[in-house]
């Protein structure tokens, strides 16, 4: 190409329309065939325009990883690693479309919140506890926390491990929520730990003491519930500082006095909310060493304590809290005036519910540990890891969730929306393949078919020839799905679909069908026929043994009750395994690729055909009842 050609390229791959711009794909890779870069022997211009050009248009981008055009893809991936100063002009465009998002806000839900105080800055924060995988429900709160301190403001997202309960944490947690954050394209700013601030947060504590906020309690867990319900004031409550101060410190050495007591700070005995009736803020656990600190610390502070302070020393601005939180909220609020320190504005939001599911930490741990489930990433779970392994993009993912919006509305969502927002992002690029159930397949004979098998090139997509070709037998010699046989008719004719009509000739047996014969009528009107069947030859390629899973809720009531115990109301059999033969094309497939059976869903591959065998295919929900 000539330079004019090259600077004129630039505008003709702006559309965001594949077709406008498929040719000039294929053009720029066949003039990248012997090229390190599009004009000359080193970074230039044009490659630069074009480079920002394809980057920012999501339809030409989402193409190019795909590979398909080989040079353009070699091209596009040197220039990114080797020229970073070329992103600079990326993140700038990446700000004005932000700006342009925000200003519209998201479809379907409202972002017009007036968040106070934003001129001066936007810090938000996530912080989970390491004691399991994260869920549906914290990727609302993760993706809520970097919406709006990276789209919405120019603000920072800090990403805080609250691990103040050695019990129940694991590094193992730890490394999956990083892994898990990553896999929603959440980047935190700075990640921190509240272990971190232990030695600041006992000095807290002391402080409260010494000034009358807090007091040491040994009052059985089941008598201190009972009296905190019925707004009775503990008989601890005004013993003196010195006291408390030296029961502190036995809790800190963890002896067998310290052990049973705890701290309760001194806000009320009987608020109308009782969130508010002088709640736990330390308490010992010396059972197991704390994964970061070992055992320095026999003692640790709660949640509703630690975080408070550490969002105010973090600099954290904006607190985006459940509502479950909402009457711990003044709780929060008495910490920071109590202890004088920067006020940190709170904002509530619903979390999210689905029907048939539980989010219950514990529950699903359980579930885990009686090897009801494979393991966090089944994907009958509720996980990120789950839904993802279920064939659950991670563009769908996000655009749901961001539909959903701050609202405080608490509603229980059917998880058919949620799968149908994924069908959206699939269905263009999932290439088709064929498969037939093993059990009771039928053979079929083509009287006047091929004397020598053979194979076509057909599009692997009906709609959108970039997700290519493969090939297509053709024999005497098919088999068919027992389920589309059984209603076939002597004479009939039906579709053989990627071939033609064909006329049923012979049916042999019954429930099941063994065998039919069929005659080609490859002149026929396939609309005119009722019958449009999938098929499989078994000459002319090697057909690859499949293990197909469809999968069903883990529970059998919409909605459980309080007074539910959970296990009676599990799913006996929610995951079934149908063994099938696929055409040859699905030896070619990888791990995570997605794909459709034809006429039998979505799937995402599991494990790929590897050595012969058979390749796991899981099957993802569309939404619609199949």
């Amino acid at each position: 190409m000539k330079s004019d050609e090259l600077s004129q390229l630039a505008a003709g791959l702006s559309a965001l329309d594949f077709k406008t711009i498929e040719p000039h794909l294929v053009a720029l890779d066949k003039h990248l065939t012997l090229r390190s870069y599009v004009d000359g022997y080193s970074i230039s211009h044009a490659d630069t325009t074009l480079w920002i050009t394809l980057r920012s248009n999501k339809v030409a981008n989402a193409f190019i990883k795909r590979g398909a055009l080989v040079n353009l893809a070699r091209w596009f991936s040197y220039v990114e690693e080797t020229h970073p100063e070329i992103q600079e002009e990326i993140k700038l465009k990446d700000e004005v479309e932000r700006a342009k998002k925000a200003a519209a806000s998201k479809a379907g839900a409202s972002y017009n919140m007036a968040l106070q105080d934003t001129e001066k800055g936007v810090v938000t924060r996530f912080p989970p506890e390491p004691s399991g995988y994260l869920h549906i429900g914290h990727a609302k709160a993760a993706l809520l926390n970097d919406y709006f301190a990276h789209e919405l403001y120019k603000g920072t997202l800090l990403l805080r491990f609250d691990d103040t309960n050695p019990s129940k944490e694991k590094q193992e947690y730890e490394d999956a929520i990083i892994q898990d954050l990553a896999l929603m394209g959440i980047k935190p700013d700075k990640t921190s730990y509240t272990s971190d601030y232990l030695e600041k947060l006992y000095q807290y504590c002391i402080r409260m003491i010494k000034e009358g906020h807090a007091y040491a309690d040994d009052t059985i867990q089941e008598k201190m519930s009972e009296e905190r319900m019925e707004g009775i004031a503990s008989k601890n409550r005004d013993n003196s500082v010195e006291d408390n101060l030296a029961i502190f410190e036995q809790m800190k050495e963890g002896t067998e006095i310290g052990q049973k007591n705890c701290i309760r700070a001194k806000i009320s005995i009987d608020n109308p909310n009782k969130a508010m009736r002088d709640p736990v803020i330390y308490r010992c656990n010396t059972d197991v060493p704390h994964h970061r600190t070992g055992t320095t610390w026999k003692m640790y502070p709660t949640y509703d304590f630690a975080c408070p302070i550490v969002d105010s020393l973090e600099g954290v601005t904006h607190a985006l809290r459940t509502t479950e939180y909402t009457d711990r909220n003044p709780q929060y609020q008495w910490f920071l005036d109590t202890l004088k320190l920067r006020q940190v504005h709170m904002w509530t939001f619903a979390r999210m519910a689905f029907i048939r599911t539980f989010l219950s930490k514990r529950k699903l741990t359980k579930l885990v540990d009686s090897g009801y489930v494979w393991g966090w990433d089944d994907p009958r779970m509720p996980t990120i890891r789950g839904v993802r392994r279920r064939g659950m993009t991670i563009p769908a993912l996000r655009d749901f969730i961001f539909k959903q919006g701050p609202s405080r509305n608490i509603v229980s969502m059917d998880w058919t929306n949620f799968w149908a927002s994924n069908k959206k992002e699939i269905d263009p690029i999932a290439p088709r393949h064929t498969a037939v159930d093993v059990k009771d397949a039928v053979k079929a004979t083509v009287i006047d078919g091929p004397e020598k098998a053979y194979t076509e090139d057909k599009p692997k997509h009906g709609k959108n020839p970039a997700v290519g070709l493969k090939k297509v037998a053709f024999s005497r010699h098919l088999i068919l799905d027992q389920e589309d046989v059984k209603l076939f008719k002597q004479d009939e004719e039906i579709t053989l679909m990627n071939w033609g009509n064909a006329i049923v000739r012979k049916i042999t047996g019954s429930n099941p069908i063994t065998e039919i014969e069929l005659e080609l009528h490859l002149e026929g009107d396939v609309k005119k026929t009722d019958k449009k069947v999938t098929w499989l030859s078994t000459q002319g390629q090697d057909l690859v043994p499949a293990e197909v899973y469809e999968f069903d809720y883990l529970i059998t009531k919409d909605k459980l009750e309080d007074t539910d115990n959970y296990e009676d109301f599990l799913t006996p059999h929610s995951a079934v395994m149908t063994n099938a033969l696929c055409d040859g094309n699905v030896v070619d497939l990888k791990e995570d690729d997605i794909i459709q059976l034809e006429r039998k869903g979505y799937f995402r591959v599991d494990k790929a055909s590897e050595g012969g065998k058979a390749i796991v295919l899981f099957g993802i929900p569309t939404g619609k009842a199949k």
